[in-house]
């Protein structure tokens, strides 16, 4: 079972701390948490239970990590995460949400169609540096960009990815 969906359950993970090391730990803090209630499993699907389950690792680990005591938390950075007197605390919320959401629809993408969508739109690398960093051509990356699009358009319900 490790074996099988170890690298989706890293992945969504991942999404959520986007740190290896902690994604690391959160996916293996899953499997212990999945060993220990497969008694409780209803046959539903395994893989959406499975990445529940490493969802909510990842959301614990970034909870402690949002705990840290006081004095160990810089200024400047406690300043940048206060929300501005202009946004709405429900909206921010909604926001993060659907964030949270969204990466976990990207998680279950097709690899191939993953990869070009979180490095494009989650990490803003532009085609240059997605074509540098995998060693292909631009136009082999405007295509695949281009047949992960179509690929969600054609797998997901528009309200999903709108």
């Amino acid at each position: 079972m490790v074996e099988l969906y170890s690298k989706h359950v890293f992945h969504v993970a991942y999404s959520v701390l986007h740190d290896s090391k902690e994604a690391e730990d959160a996916a293996q803090e899953a499997f212990v948490q999945v060993y220990k209630s497969l008694p409780q499993y209803r046959n539903e699907g395994f893989k959406t239970w499975l990445s529940r389950i490493a969802l909510h690792k990842a959301l614990d680990i970034k909870r402690k990590q949002d705990r840290r005591p006081a004095e160990l938390i810089d200024v400047a950075q406690s300043l940048v995460q206060l929300p501005s007197p202009d946004e709405d605390v429900l909206a921010r919320l909604i926001r993060e949400e659907q964030t949270v959401e969204l990466s976990q629809k990207i998680a279950q993408l097709p690899e191939q169609h993953r990869d070009i969508i979180q490095a494009y739109y989650m990490q803003g690398k532009t085609y240059d540096q997605i074509a540098q960093e995998t060693q292909v051509a631009l136009k082999t990356v405007e295509s695949r960009l281009y047949r992960a699009r179509l690929w969600i358009r054609n797998h997901w319900k528009e309200e999903e990815w709108r």
